[in-house]
Protein backbone atom coordinates (compact mmCIF):
# COMPACT_ATOMS: atom_id res chain seq x y z
CA UNK A 1 0.00 0.00 0.00
CA UNK A 2 1.33 3.63 -0.80
CA UNK A 3 2.17 6.16 2.31
CA UNK A 4 2.05 9.61 2.28
CA UNK A 5 2.66 12.07 5.43
CA UNK A 6 0.80 14.88 5.89
CA UNK A 7 2.96 16.89 8.07
CA UNK A 8 1.84 20.33 9.22
CA UNK A 9 2.22 23.14 12.40
CA UNK A 10 -0.97 23.68 13.91
CA UNK A 11 -1.29 25.66 17.49
CA UNK A 12 -3.61 28.03 18.62
CA UNK A 13 -6.52 28.81 16.01
CA UNK A 14 -6.37 24.97 14.52
CA UNK A 15 -7.00 26.38 10.84
CA UNK A 16 -3.77 24.79 9.68
CA UNK A 17 -4.85 20.92 11.04
CA UNK A 18 -8.37 21.87 9.71
CA UNK A 19 -6.40 21.97 6.20
CA UNK A 20 -4.37 19.52 6.80
CA UNK A 21 -7.43 17.11 7.37
CA UNK A 22 -8.99 17.98 4.10
CA UNK A 23 -5.74 17.55 2.49
CA UNK A 24 -5.20 13.93 4.12
CA UNK A 25 -9.24 13.32 2.99
CA UNK A 26 -8.48 14.24 -0.39
CA UNK A 27 -5.64 11.78 -0.59
CA UNK A 28 -7.67 9.25 0.83
CA UNK A 29 -10.32 9.45 -2.10
CA UNK A 30 -7.32 9.15 -4.58
CA UNK A 31 -7.25 5.67 -3.86
CA UNK A 32 -5.92 2.80 -1.60
CA UNK A 33 -3.30 5.33 0.29
CA UNK A 34 -2.37 5.10 3.73
CA UNK A 35 -2.16 8.63 5.35
CA UNK A 36 -0.14 9.98 8.67
CA UNK A 37 -0.84 13.38 9.82
CA UNK A 38 1.89 14.59 11.90
CA UNK A 39 1.82 17.94 13.92
CA UNK A 40 5.09 19.23 14.21
CA UNK A 41 4.08 21.10 17.11
CA UNK A 42 3.03 17.78 19.30
CA UNK A 43 6.46 15.87 17.91
CA UNK A 44 9.82 17.02 18.91
CA UNK A 45 11.19 15.61 14.76
CA UNK A 46 9.67 14.54 11.96
CA UNK A 47 11.10 10.73 11.34
CA UNK A 48 13.38 11.71 7.87
CA UNK A 49 14.04 8.26 7.44
CA UNK A 50 10.61 7.90 7.19
CA UNK A 51 9.89 10.11 5.30
CA UNK A 52 12.06 9.13 2.57
CA UNK A 53 9.86 5.91 2.60
CA UNK A 54 7.01 7.61 1.99
CA UNK A 55 5.22 7.91 -1.42
CA UNK A 56 4.73 11.28 -1.21
CA UNK A 57 4.29 14.24 1.61
CA UNK A 58 1.89 17.17 2.05
CA UNK A 59 3.89 19.95 4.12
CA UNK A 60 1.41 23.00 5.88
CA UNK A 61 2.06 25.47 7.85
CA UNK A 62 0.55 28.95 9.28
CA UNK A 63 2.07 32.07 7.63
CA UNK A 64 4.06 33.10 10.92
CA UNK A 65 5.46 36.96 9.70
CA UNK A 66 6.06 35.94 5.88
CA UNK A 67 7.62 33.19 6.70
CA UNK A 68 7.02 29.18 7.51
CA UNK A 69 6.63 27.78 11.41
CA UNK A 70 10.43 27.09 12.69
CA UNK A 71 9.23 23.15 12.95
CA UNK A 72 8.47 23.13 9.25
CA UNK A 73 11.49 25.03 8.68
CA UNK A 74 13.21 22.45 10.75
CA UNK A 75 11.74 19.81 8.63
CA UNK A 76 13.60 21.30 5.95
CA UNK A 77 16.97 21.43 7.52
CA UNK A 78 16.76 17.90 8.23
CA UNK A 79 16.44 17.31 4.93
CA UNK A 80 18.84 18.57 3.62
CA UNK A 81 21.03 17.00 6.48
CA UNK A 82 20.05 13.39 5.83
CA UNK A 83 20.61 14.37 2.14
CA UNK A 84 24.39 14.57 3.23
CA UNK A 85 24.02 10.79 4.53
CA UNK A 86 22.84 9.69 1.38
CA UNK A 87 18.82 9.45 2.91
CA UNK A 88 17.28 11.59 0.34
CA UNK A 89 13.71 12.77 -0.55
CA UNK A 90 14.95 14.62 -3.66
CA UNK A 91 12.39 14.25 -6.20
CA UNK A 92 9.04 12.70 -4.04
CA UNK A 93 6.01 13.86 -4.94
CA UNK A 94 4.87 16.88 -2.80
CA UNK A 95 2.08 19.63 -2.09
CA UNK A 96 2.23 22.59 0.15
CA UNK A 97 -0.48 24.30 1.91
CA UNK A 98 -0.31 27.59 4.30
CA UNK A 99 -2.89 29.16 6.49
CA UNK A 100 -2.79 32.48 7.35
CA UNK A 101 -4.74 35.90 8.99
CA UNK A 102 -4.00 38.51 6.74
CA UNK A 103 -0.58 38.61 5.70
CA UNK A 104 -0.22 35.39 3.20
CA UNK A 105 3.51 36.12 1.84
CA UNK A 106 5.01 33.30 3.35
CA UNK A 107 4.09 30.84 0.38
CA UNK A 108 6.99 32.27 -1.79
CA UNK A 109 9.77 31.33 0.80
CA UNK A 110 8.01 27.85 1.29
CA UNK A 111 7.72 27.01 -2.36
CA UNK A 112 11.48 27.80 -2.05
CA UNK A 113 12.23 25.54 0.80
CA UNK A 114 10.57 22.63 -1.31
CA UNK A 115 12.56 23.24 -4.51
CA UNK A 116 14.12 19.56 -4.09
CA UNK A 117 10.79 17.89 -4.03
CA UNK A 118 8.33 17.57 -6.87
CA UNK A 119 5.53 19.99 -6.32
CA UNK A 120 2.36 18.10 -8.00
CA UNK A 121 0.00 20.75 -7.88
CA UNK A 122 0.06 24.39 -6.82
CA UNK A 123 0.36 25.59 -3.11
CA UNK A 124 -3.16 26.20 -1.54
CA UNK A 125 -3.45 29.43 0.60
CA UNK A 126 -6.20 29.57 3.05
CA UNK A 127 -7.13 32.87 5.21
CA UNK A 128 -8.48 32.43 8.01
CA UNK A 129 -10.22 29.34 8.54
CA UNK A 130 -10.95 26.92 6.02
CA UNK A 131 -14.82 26.81 4.30
CA UNK A 132 -17.05 23.76 5.37
CA UNK A 133 -15.63 21.01 2.89
CA UNK A 134 -13.09 23.41 1.54
CA UNK A 135 -12.92 21.88 -1.98
CA UNK A 136 -9.75 23.25 -2.71
CA UNK A 137 -7.79 21.74 -0.19
CA UNK A 138 -9.49 18.28 -0.81
CA UNK A 139 -8.74 18.94 -4.46
CA UNK A 140 -4.84 19.25 -3.67
CA UNK A 141 -4.73 16.14 -1.40
CA UNK A 142 -6.41 14.25 -4.17
CA UNK A 143 -3.86 15.76 -6.74
CA UNK A 144 -1.12 14.26 -4.39
CA UNK A 145 -2.86 11.20 -4.24
CA UNK A 146 -2.68 10.73 -7.84
CA UNK A 147 0.39 11.34 -8.12
CA UNK A 148 1.30 8.76 -5.87
CA UNK A 149 -0.55 6.39 -7.41
CA UNK A 150 0.91 7.26 -10.69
Amino acid sequence: MKKVMVVYHSQEFGNTEKVAELVAQGVRQAGDIQVEMINTNEVQRVDIKALAEADGVALGSPDYGSYVAGTIKQVFDDIYMANKVGISVQGKPCVLFMTHGGGGHAIEPFRRMARNLKLVAEPFVCQREPEEGCPEAVALGEALGKAVLG
